[in-house]
């Protein structure tokens, strides 16, 4: 082995020599990291210690070993070695779900979390996480309760339907509806619309694991009520209407409408059950977006059975919400299949506030990030785009290129998929840097700024990023060219 190699790993510390330099200098050492948790006189675990000297002095001894350019002396490799266990400990520290800015102006977003609640919902949330409530228990008449009673009445005053029940995802909904009502039983589709809802969950599977019978008619492009008729026999147990949210076929198409499967239902004695997928409580067209089918829409064409979510375009938490005929509903809340897909109370605590806001359609736009997001003016995205490239130039300097451009935002969440918002975005291009470069740097900060990368250029789609997180987009590239935030006072 080549004598100075062996050298610098007999300079290699021991783990205990780390542990025993560490001494107290651990501590507060965990305030650059953002969601770091403030611990009791600043002590970090043991086990994390051990574990973050043990990676680095395995690392030192990796580059080493690879001939990378390292600490020759004794107290230097020590003190290098040192430094990166206090930068694994305090990273370690850090909790792995993280805020993060949307720089994508992909509004309800999938993998960053869906909709942001409303300031209200939070706050209710959090009360009912910090204390103990009534969840399940009848003030008035002192005995327990039903956790669904807090939402209920509101989401039957709202749709028009008789009743309804909440699970903790539109996914559990439709599961829970179609075992309930179609065990062992024919339910009709259209094959154009057994989609796949995301994460390569389908509908067809989703309707197997019901242990309903799958019966496809009609074609991907056109269907028509003959099709459903043709199929309709004895054993049906089930007409079942997905809605296409998260995409469209155009072109030479033909579909059934609602009110007509509800037309053949009724005459049949057969329930018909719809899934809106991202339902929402408001006519989203008079925001200026394409008219999608409400939930109301829905219950005024008959449906015996609605489905929607809850963190879509209602702009609340996650949940699926069903609504619908009083003895469905009921026999669907009877299931033992529901208590294995019910909501908590944080949950129920934050739609129950986003659902009192609806009441005012007006307060619903305002309070409710989702809707005040997908109905921002072109005006306000322009004048807030400009905003944030004038303090980009004035916290970076000439270390980046910052320069708006018109671009088109997405709904996302599965809905309006041909829907193009007309938005505004910074595009960024820092010396010395690919956008790629660039874009790895960013989501690397202490907290993440994601945006996307266009004709090779790193673009900060407005409409998402908020007056509030235009400070952690600056400090994010501060952070990638390594300027001191003194630099640019």
């Amino acid at each position: 082995m080549n004598p100075d190699r062996s050298a610098r790993l007999r300079a290699l510390p021991s783990v205990e020599r780390i542990l025993s330099l560490a001494g107290d200098s651990f501590r507060g050492d965990t305030g650059s990291f953002s969601g770091a948790p403030e611990l009791s006189g600043g002590r970090l675990p043991k086990g994390l210690l051990v574990a973050a000297c043990r990676e680095a002095v395995e690392e030192y001894r990796r580059r080493v070993l690879a001939g990378e350019e390292t600490p020759a002396a004794k107290p230097g490799m020590e003190a290098a070695v040192l430094a990166l266990a206090k930068k694994y400990a305090a990273a370690a520290l850090v909790p792995s779900l993280r805020r993060v800015v949307n720089g994508t102006g992909v509004v309800v977003h999938t993998n960053l979390g869906r909709s942001v609640l409303a300031e209200m919902a939070v706050e209710n949330a959090a009360r009912a996480a910090g204390a103990y409530s009534n969840l399940e228990y009848d003030l008035e008449l002192g005995e327990r309760g039903s956790r669904g009673s807090h939402v209920e009445g509101l989401l039957t005053e709202l749709s028009g339907e008789e009743a309804a029940h909440v699970v903790n995802n539109n996914a559990a909904a439709v599961l829970l509806c179609l075992e309930t009502l179609a065990r062992g039983k024919k339910v009709i589709v259209s094959r154009g619309e057994l989609v796949e809802i995301g994460g390569s969950f389908r509908i067809p599977e989703v309707m197997a694991k019901s242990g309903a019978v799958l019966c496809e008619v009609g074609a991907t492009n056109r269907t028509h009520p003959r099709d459903y008729e043709a199929a309709i026999d004895e054993n049906t147990g089930l007409l079942f209407k997905a809605h296409t949210s998260n995409f469209a076929v155009v072109g030479f198409t033909a579909s059934v409408p609602l009110s007509e499967l509800v037309r053949m239902g009724r005459e049949r004695g057969i329930p018909v059950m719809e899934d809106l997928g991202s339902g929402s409580l408001l006519d989203l067209s008079v925001y200026g977006l394409s008219r999608e089918p409400t939930v109301m829409d829905s219950v005024a064409a008959g449906a015996d059975l609605v489905t929607f979510s809850g963190d879509k375009m209602l702009g609340g938490p996650q949940a699926g919400i069903i609504v619908g005929r009083k003895d469905l509903v009921a026999a669907c809340r009877k299931n033992p299949l529901a208590r294995a897909v019910r909501i908590d109370k944080m949950t129920l605590a934050a739609l129950e506030t986003t659902l009192r806001l609806y009441r005012d359609p007006e307060t619903a736009r305002a309070a409710i990030p989702t809707l005040r997001l997908l109905s921002t003016p072109s005006e306000e995205l322009l004048r807030r785009a400009r905003r944030l490239a004038g303090k980009i130039r004035k916290a970076c300097g000439e270390g980046v290129k910052a320069r708006v451009l018109p671009v088109g935002s997405r709904v996302g969440g599965g809905a309006l998929p041909l829907e193009s918002l007309q938005s505004f975005a910074v595009a960024l291009e820092a010396r010395g840097m690919s956008a790629s470069g660039l874009e790895k740097k960013m989501r690397s900060a202490a907290v993440p700024v994601i945006g996307r990368i266009e004709n090779g250029e790193f673009l900060l789609d407005v409409r998402t990023i908020a007056d509030s997180e235009m400070l952690d987009v600056t400090s994010a590239l501060q952070g990638a060219l390594q300027v001191s935030p003194e630099a640019s006072r």
